[in-house]
């Protein structure tokens, strides 16, 4: 909680701070790295640095997160999970706080120059300390429930099958090589993949899981970003391109607050493109669970060609008594899978009868989750039984707590 002198500091800073929030955090990053090059090497994501994302994404948690206390409200509670688990499934340790405190508020001070006064500084400290502890506490609790420590989150996994689902998608199914107990992924979790680039560094990606766990084999299914404009993925591209059958890799115990509540209400899985990935991996259990409960799929992508894992998860909605499947292709609504409904265009609830009382779970192009969740909330799905899974740094995440 902050005191009422540095609650009113922050009320009144807030607006330059957010104003120059995105200044901020690239001058937090450049400053960060200079000092600590290591922590590129299995920590960071260099091309959501490259890209900007992730100096947004820290721009809006730090914002959201002050807004919440100086409103006397809660601490956004889902934004604190979601990098919570990032960050166990990166091992982050609490030792590395402090070395994040001391370049931010450097940063601060770079940016807004002598507008930062001693009780300025102090107050955003204790700002950034109230979400540290917060974060670090999630984060024991994390590490505990997996029995794992920040240096043992991660063990090596082989390759024992690759699969090419897609031009642009490539499925991997991974050995255990040790004698470590495996524990058992919760439906819709992921894992952090670490690939040693050409440079030298390993270079840290996460992916959900699209498979149930069955304590020797964990599987994860990867799209190659060729760039088009843009920067290709670093590691996508590597992986697609070079992980073959009996190489190596090390990999993360599974993570993520996404998860499947398969408690009775109706579930329905609403996803475009590569997002199908953890709508996959959840209906993978409900099919080993022999799930009765009404389930929906909902997808959209390109065509038929483009749908990844589109057997297994066609295979595992015919496994269960009570699902159905629909499907949106821009380019035509022929398919050859046997589905409750194939619409042409881009996906339209219109086009379907939405069971009452459901729980949804969208992932896609945020855009897309923009649009699907808008149209949900018209419908009067409450937002509670709505959730999200976003790949990379969360831009979406401050506007909805």
């Amino acid at each position: 909680m902050l005191s009422s002198t540095s609650r009113s500091i922050i009320e009144a800073t807030l607006p330059v701070v957010g104003e120059h929030i995105q200044a901020i955090a690239a001058r937090f990053y450049e400053r960060l790295f200079t000092a600590h090059p290591e922590l590129l090497d299995g920590t960071f994501n260099r091309g959501n640095q490259a890209d900007g994302a992730q100096q947004q994404a820290l721009a809006a948690a730090v914002a959201a997160y002050a807004g919440a206390l100086v409103s006397g409200g809660d601490a956004p509670q889902k934004l604190l999970s979601r990098v919570a688990h990032k960050h166990a499934s990166l091992g982050v340790r609490p030792d590395q706080y402090p070395v994040v405190h001391d370049h931010l508020m450097l940063a601060v001070a770079d940016v807004l120059g002598a507008a930062v006064t001693e009780d300025v500084a102090a107050a955003w400290s204790t700002v950034y300390w109230s979400m540290a502890t917060a974060l670090i506490n999630q984060e024991r609790g994390l590490y505990s429930a997996r029995g794992v420590r920040p240096e043992t989150v991660w063990r090596e996994w082989a390759v024992e099958r690759r699969i090419q689902e897609t031009p642009d998608v490539v499925t991997f199914v991974f050995t255990r090589i040790d004698d470590r107990l495996v524990k058992t992924s919760l439906p819709g979790q992921f894992v952090t993949v670490l690939m040693p680039v050409p440079d030298g560094v390993r270079q840290p990606r996460q992916f959900s899981l699209t498979r149930a766990d069955d304590g020797m084999h964990r599987q994860i299914s990867v799209k190659r970003v060729r760039g088009n404009g843009t920067p290709p993925g670093e590691v996508s591209n590597l992986m697609c391109q070079e992980l073959q059958i009996g190489d190596v890799v090390s990999m993360s115990v599974p993570y993520g607050d996404v998860v499947l509540d398969d408690s009775g209400q109706p579930i329905v899985f609403i996803s475009a493109g590569i997002g199908i990935t953890p709508m996959a991996g959840m209906l993978s259990h409900l099919a080993a669970a022999g799930s009765s409960l009404p389930i929906m799929l909902l997808h959209a992508d390109e065509h038929e060609g483009t749908f990844a894992l589109r057997r297994q998860v066609v295979s595992d909605v015919l496994a269960l008594p009570n699902a159905a499947i629909h499907l949106w292709y821009e380019k035509g609504a022929t398919s050859y899978e046997p589905v409750d409904g194939a619409h042409a265009g881009l996906m339209n609830l219109d086009d379907v009868t939405l069971p009452a009382d459901a729980g949804y779970y969208l992932c896609g192009p945020i855009p897309f989750m923009e649009k699907i969740r808008s149209s949900l909330l018209e419908r009067g799905v409450a937002t509670a039984d709505i959730q999200y899974e976003v790949f990379g740094p969360d831009l979406w995440q401050a506007d909805l707590d």
